[in-house]
């Protein structure tokens, strides 16, 4: 690295950065630059040497304050690469570094064992309910499939009078490290397949895997007020762990399925309702669908179609229980049709008898109309 590169730059920080900002930058460029990412393209691998030689200055408070003041730390722009990092020539110096990001390897993580208990996966469950549930809350019986531990090999796929055994290969870790020139990176044990350990005598019953598939029936309760999309959690129903390793969960996904009368809007239900020439013009008192039932609705003389009614407490509730939606009413004026002659002559007379105040707003649209010609 040229004596006039600014470490600062390297990491992409300025000088006032704090340590976990430095560190967090650092971290940032070492995944970037990874050769499990980069494919151990040249530039990469060198800008990546670049990148920790700069850090090895920094993270050190002592260091960093020296280069900070004199722009080294020991009369020369930076140590040679191994010693660097204070490692020994030949020996890669990012083992530890590649296990913090990518949790591999011979490193702490890696030499825990990859035999270890390991927790079951979740599962998911897709319930179809009506709206009418979802107004009142339900209970759902469910049934499905999911892995079990084999109660033939209590789950360590080894049959009957026999056990796995560590794998010689990766010792239990369940990866191997790969040396490619000063690199030395992790990939999964080609013998255990990343178990850690190898079977001689499978299991007959779940073929060495230690799980089989079972049915599993559940009952559920569907709190009121959930919307579709809703995931609601039962814990410790998901998929058997391995090596008594804990349960995962089970996750519901709720699908409220259309209505023939209603939509819905929140906690809120929407009914388009047809009402008469007549009703709308004199006022009248109708029956409406409800999620419930039926009930009466006051329609006011004069009301225009598209007008919006309101019926309290005839909604959904709210999920939390902290209150009750309401129905809306959409009001839709329907037109008379196979008029006999006696109703067209009526409503022929009507028309006859009408004047500019029986209909205000046809009456306001033609004088802009004109008003909007003249111009």
């Amino acid at each position: 690295m040229p004596a006039s590169t600014d470490l600062y730059e390297v990491i992409g920080v300025s000088k006032s950065s704090s340590q976990q900002e430095l560190r967090k930058a650092y971290l940032k460029l070492a995944h970037k630059y990874h050769p499990d990412k980069t494919g151990g393209d040249k530039v990469a691998e060198d800008k990546l040497k670049e990148i920790n030689a700069a850090y090895d200055i920094l993270k050190n408070p002592d260091k960093r304050k020296q280069y900070d003041q004199f722009g080294n730390t020991d009369g020369q722009p930076f140590g040679g690469f191994g010693q660097g990092f204070g490692g020994n020539a030949g020996e890669s110096p990012f083992g530890d570094l590649f296990d913090t990001l990518f949790g591999q390897g011979g490193g702490r993580q890696g030499r825990r064992g990859a035999n270890r208990a390991q927790p079951g996966h979740d599962l998911e469950y897709e319930l179809s309910i009506t709206l009418k549930e979802v107004s009142e809350g339900c209970k759902k019986t469910i049934s499905f499939s999911r892995p079990e531990t084999c109660s033939n090999c209590n789950g360590s796929g080894a049959s009957k009078g026999s056990s796995p055994k560590t794998c010689p290969q990766c010792r239990g870790a369940g990866q191997v490290r790969v040396a490619h020139g000063v690199f030395s990176m992790s990939q999964t044990c080609p013998q255990c397949r990343g178990a850690g350990q190898v079977i001689s005598n499978p299991c007959r019953s779940c073929s060495g895997t230690g799980q089989v598939h079972g049915k599993r029936e559940l009952n559920i309760d569907i709190p009121a007020g959930v919307e579709s999309g809703n995931r609601l959690r039962v814990t410790g129903e998901g998929e058997a762990g391995r090596s008594n390793g804990p349960r995962g969960d089970l996750y519901i996904r709720i699908n409220v399925r259309s209505h023939d009368f209603f939509e819905r809007a929140g906690t809120d239900l929407i009914c388009v309702v047809p009402i008469t020439f007549t009703q709308a013009a004199l006022g009248a008192t109708v029956r409406v669908p409800t999620i419930s039932g039926m009930a009466e609705l006051k329609v006011p003389a004069k009301t225009q179609s598209g007008t919006q009614l309101r019926l309290r407490g005839h909604g959904l509730p709210d999920m939390r229980g902290y209150r009750q939606g309401d129905q809306l009413v959409l009001i839709r004026l329907e037109t008379p049709v196979k008029l006999s002659r006696r109703q067209r002559e009526l409503l022929e007379e009507f028309e006859e008898l009408c004047n500019n105040r029986t209909y205000p707003d046809n009456n306001s649209f033609k004088n802009d109309l004109n008003k909007s010609k003249k111009k």
